[in-house]
């Protein structure tokens, strides 16, 4: 009797142990650990689901107009021709209400890393890159995303060589779940000869 009893307490114990683990695994072997590259980058310890994107929005689908803040004739005719080159969508260019002593680039929300790239195009500090209010020197900027204000201090360097490589931008999610998909789209990065 007791042998019988034994072999029962054995087979529960081993029944409940292979329960209670997929129940309550140690550690999950599905699970996926995330670590993206940005200005705040984190990573997810094993067993916590979460999912992180990263995105760029092409050059193309991006409106961006150009605004003279500055006395040199033609500067945002001159810019926004080499946006345009760059692949920015460029909206005819028009003059600021005011002069302004240096060149800012205002986005409208969701948009400040293609300002960003912008104003690294156009060799403007990352201080010149704001969000668009009213108090932008600008009029109506109709369907705009972006606006350039061309200071003296890009307006100088009109006429200036530029270079332009394509380089890959990954767009990663990461989840918890049995798969991890990255999609690679191109973005175009084009940076202007500071001399």
């Amino acid at each position: 009797m007791i042998g019988r009893a034994a072999i029962v307490l054995i087979i529960f114990i081993i029944a409940t142990a292979v329960s209670l683990r997929y129940v309550h695994p140690a550690t999950p072997s599905s699970a996926s650990t995330a670590t993206t590259r940005a200005s705040t980058g984190t990573t997810t310890p094993a067993g916590h689901a979460t999912t992180t994107t990263t995105t760029t929005t092409p050059p193309s689908k991006v409106p961006v107009v150009v605004a003279n803040g500055s006395n040199v004739s033609g500067a945002a005719g001159s810019i926004s021709t080499e946006l345009q080159a760059a692949g920015w969508q460029i909206l005819p260019a028009e003059n600021a209400t005011s002069n302004v002593s240096a060149s800012v680039v205002y986005y409208v929300s969701g948009l400040q890393p293609s300002a960003a790239a912008i104003a690294k195009f156009l060799a403007i500090p990352t201080s010149g890159v704001q969000p668009l209010t009213s108090a932008a020197p600008v009029g109506a900027v109709g369907t705009a995303q972006v606006v350039v204000v061309v200071g003296p201090d890009v307006a100088s360097k009109i006429g200036q060589t530029t270079t332009t490589t394509t380089q890959p931008v990954a767009t990663t999610t990461t989840t918890k779940a049995h798969s991890t998909t990255t999609t690679t789209h191109p973005t175009t990065t084009t940076t202007r000869a500071n001399s």
